[in-house]
């Protein structure tokens, strides 16, 4: 074999073998036990980041050594192809966002194989292909039919430059993000998914996923939001003489006495009343439709309002109730409306003082003093409160209050307890062109006409250019003119498309049956259902798993598949992060550097002390450690990294720096030093290949001491290091195979038959134990070294119970307490043998000094402690 390691070479050797052998493939074989290992797949954004690079090995590794356990491994990859970002890039570089998907595709594809993943390249789809959201169409048409799908109004952002809807992170400080121009909340009709038919089985489901992260799971029980509570009502009168309900719900009914004002949202029927002949009313509702429609941000925005001048009545007390618009009141959440006490609810404390509102105490806690001069949190403390000024309900503890009032309130006929859900139905309709077309015919005489599954998939056309002035799609008369599929009239196609996660609600029950042209699923699903681990940021956390996790729910009820979770365990791996540089120019405009053309400057004792730009050797600032993005410059190019120091190298790198939950700090040292690691190993084993490969497979006699602890040192590592893989701890897996290494170039090895064999035994191990993370290198090598067959094949290297036993143990020498040393004694030694031996130890020689000894206390395989 050659001397020296070259990684392009070792690398093109092992990916040709693989490919050749088709080696990755996976098939339904019963046979073995499964393993579904999935990543989530991946955008197509161009270029693989170090996200996808840590994300993907991680993955990787836990699906060689499944495979090298005995497991039928399936890892598949594909697409999350459809979504604005392709129509933007279609904007800026003038080409049909189709060509620039399949271009990123295809090159991220060859970065993908150049990193070794052992994936079943047979079973990749793209979401964006016909094929694949074909599906995504049959399957809305059988929740249409079954009323999982409903088409209602919606508020939305509205950009009115571009003609669209923007999502809520695209509204910066309430203007577009691409045009900059003012954004409207409208309503518009919408298509939307029934999820919240689902909200109790998908909130009690998460108590039967113990392989999820207890954080995980939080969020998305936050997310869904069951609140049991009190729906009811103030009764009005308008000045027209108009009655109605203004309806509310509330967690806190035993404060219902405390009710100073109601607030309700800017789109609310009052609201809209009341602003008909009041201009100033009419141009802050009109402030407030331009605000987010996101829950999070109404907790950082400031609190504004404005008096509608009609009033609600108190359903118990019959006091007139003054009626406000808020701007943290949605119509899309609740009612719409909220009643407000401001002596126990802090919004409503600070808005109270900020419009010189009244602030009653209903509720009181022994030993404190209610003041409306500031908030205090024992205000809202609904465990240790009490009933007061509330007439009838005082002296009443929370619970009971709320079931006095509920049961008043029923016997009015104005409300009654109520469970209610913070999960909201999924609107999917998007007025934009990259998508999944949503599969509805618009005729004037038979309203909307669901698309025959015949006629499926209605295909997207994928020669269109975005322009940023609407939706291409109702431009385009050759996409929307068609017939009506139930009277053959002239009709209109729906051109909204479906939302991008219901294309990843379903992905991982494809792949397993891609090629079936016939169905959505088949049978193949049984097979390798649920996903046994599943890999990806916690950024994705709440909604793609809720979502997944819905789907797969709407399957099993639609008699599509059998289980009721999709994903078995979840691993959410930490973010890889770097230093940020920067210089700030004229008008503080900064400029981001790239930490690869920076130099860090120290002094002479090693402390860093500046950085200055490579190209012009003036200073640039350090803005810290912080995610590596495109943003701010601070990313590492994989393709770059795998070119100069090999994809092993890379692999070991991410795997070696930090646990898998934790976040990792990129250091250009901590990759050269896992580079010399890998050349290390290699020089080791070209030294010493004729001695493995004449070797037996391990030794079989008597082991001299230098041999017989090289074998335990060995063993130990390896016993650990199996502890480690079990606990995804492949950063201790690493450093065991290191240590290992080792442990080998400082023994004497090569000068006995028991040496070689110990040599090739561990060589063995030590490679089997890198190979699900370095599997070029360590593939290479076990050819090279005369291993037989293929190092994927090799049964997986367990510990030798036999090699771990040991003839001496260290114990900790103690004088009054004290630690003073450590003695060696035989492994049998009984009690008076270890007083003896710790007795004339040197530390205690030394310490004990010739003093009377008053006990020798002796804790077996610890310590000695010497009285005196």
């Amino acid at each position: 074999m050659q001397a020296q390691y070259h990684p392009q070479l070792v690398e093109a050797r092992a990916q040709a073998h693989w490919e050749t052998t088709r080696r990755f493939r996976a098939v339904e074989n019963t046979d073995k036990p499964k393993y579904y290992c999935l990543s989530m797949f991946p955008y197509p954004s161009g270029k693989l980041h170090m996200g996808h690079v840590r994300n993907y090995t991680l993955g990787d590794v836990l699906a060689r050594y499944h495979r090298m356990r005995g497991y039928n491994v399936l890892q598949p990859m594909g697409w999350d192809a459809f979504g604005l970002p392709a129509e933007n890039a279609a904007m800026a570089n003038g080409v049909p966002p189709a060509r620039w998907t399949y271009d990123n595709i295809a090159y991220m594809k060859q970065q993908l194989k150049s990193l070794g993943f052992a994936i079943d390249w047979d079973r990749e789809l793209a979401t964006c292909r016909p094929e694949y959201y074909r599906w995504n169409q049959w399957l809305f048409l059988r929740m249409l039919e079954k009323g999982l799908v409903y088409k209602t109004t919606g508020i939305v952002n509205w950009d009115p430059v571009d003609q669209t809807v923007l999502a809520n992170e695209q509204v910066i400080d309430g203007r577009g993000w691409r045009t900059g121009a003012p954004v409207e909340k409208r309503e518009i009709p919408m298509y939307y998914m029934r999820i919240t038919a689902y909200a109790e089985e998908l909130l009690a489901g998460l108590d039967r996923l113990p392989g999820w992260p207890e954080r995980v799971k939080t969020m998305q029980a936050n997310w869904i939001g069951r609140s049991e509570g009190v729906r009811f009502a103030f009764p009005y009168t308008l000045p027209n003489g108009e009655k109605g309900l203004l309806w509310v719900f509330t967690t806190r009914a035993d404060t219902l006495m405390g009710v100073t004002f109601c607030a309700v949202a800017a789109e609310h029927p009052l609201a809209a009343y009341a602003a008909r002949n009041n201009p100033p009313l009419a141009a802050f509702i009109e402030e407030c439709k331009r605000g987010s429609v996101m829950e999070a941000d109404l907790a950082t925005l400031e609190k504004k309002g404005m008096p509608t001048g009609l009033t609600v009545t108190h359903p118990l007390t019959g006091e007139a109730i003054p009626v406000w618009v808020a701007n943290y009141v949605l119509m899309g959440y609740g009612e719409g409306a909220v009643m407000a006490v401001p002596g126990h609810d802090e919004r409503d404390f600070h808005f109270a003082k900020k419009y010189g509102l009244p602030i009653k105490q209903v509720i009181e806690v022994p030993g404190e003093t209610f003041s409306t001069d500031a908030w205090q949190p024992w205000y809202a403390d609904k465990a240790r409160g009490r009933c007061v000024n509330s007439g009838k309900y005082d002296g009443l503890p929370h619970e009971a209050a709320v079931e006095a009032i509920a049961a008043d309130l029923k016997a009015l006929g104005l409300g009654d307890k109520q469970v209610q859900w913070r999960l909201r139905d999924w609107g999917i309709s998007r007025q934009r062109y990259w998508g999944c077309p949503i599969p509805i015919v618009h005729c004037e005489a038979c309203g909307e006409v669901p698309v025959p599954d015949d006629q499926l998939p209605v295909v997207l056309p994928e020669d269109l250019v975005p322009d940023g002035t609407g939706n291409p799609l109702a431009k385009t008369p050759s996409f929307y003119e068609c017939s009506c599929p139930r009277c053959g009239r002239k009709a209109r196609r729906e051109t909204d498309t479906m939302d991008t996660f219901v294309d990843s609600s379903w992905y991982f029950l494809r792949y397993c049956c891609p090629d079936n042209d016939r169905a959505m699923v088949d049978e193949r699903v049984a097979h390798w259902m649920p996903v046994d681990q599943y890999i990806g940021g916690i950024e994705h956390a709440i909604l793609h798993l809720l979502y997944s996790r819905f789907w797969t729910k709407v399957m099993r009820d639609l008699g599509l598949v059998s289980l009721d979770e999709p994903f078995t365990n979840l691993l959410t791996q930490g973010m890889v992060l770097n230093e940020i540089f920067y210089r700030k120019g004229e008008g503080g405009r900064i400029t981001y550097y790239n930490p690869a053309d920076v130099d860090v400057l120290t002094d002479e004792q090693g402390r860093r002390v500046g950085a200055v730009l490579r190209s012009d050797g003036k200073p640039v600032e350090s803005g810290g450690i912080g995610t590596m993005s495109k943003s701010k410059n601070n990313g590492v190019d994989p393709q770059a990294l795998i070119e100069k120091y090999g994809a092993d190298t890379a692999r070991l790198y991410m795997m070696f720096a930090s646990p898998p939950e934790q976040t990792l700090v990129w250091s250009d040292s901590g990759v050269e030093g896992v580079y010399r690691f890998v050349r290390r190993l290699w020089k080791f084993a070209a030294e010493h290949e004729a001695a493995i490969r004449g070797a037996p497979e391990r030794p079989s006699g008597e082991l001299s001491g230098a041999l017989k602890a090289l074998r335990r040192d060995v063993h130990t590592h390896l016993k650990q290091a199996n502890f480690d893989f079990q606990k995804f701890q492949f950063n201790t897996v690493v450093s065991a195979a290191m240590k290992m290494l080792n442990s080998l170039e400082a023994a004497p090895v090569e000068g006995s038959a028991e040496g070689k064999a110990i040599l090739r035994e561990s060589m063995g191990i030590l490679l089997r134990l890198l190979a699900p993370i370095a599997p070029h290198v360590t593939h290479v090598l076990w050819e090279e070294l005369g291993f037989p067959g293929d190092i994927l094949d090799a049964p997986w290297p367990e510990a030798d119970e036999a090699a771990l036993a040991t003839d001496e143990v260290a114990l900790v020498i103690q004088v009054n307490g004290k630690l003073r040393g450590e003695v060696r004694v035989p492994a049998q030694a009984d009690r008076a043998t270890i007083e003896k031996l710790a007795l004339e130890s040197e530390p205690a020689r030394k310490f004990v000094a010739g003093q009377p000894v008053k006990r020798v206390v002796v804790v077996p395989g610890r310590l000695v402690n010497i009285v005196v």
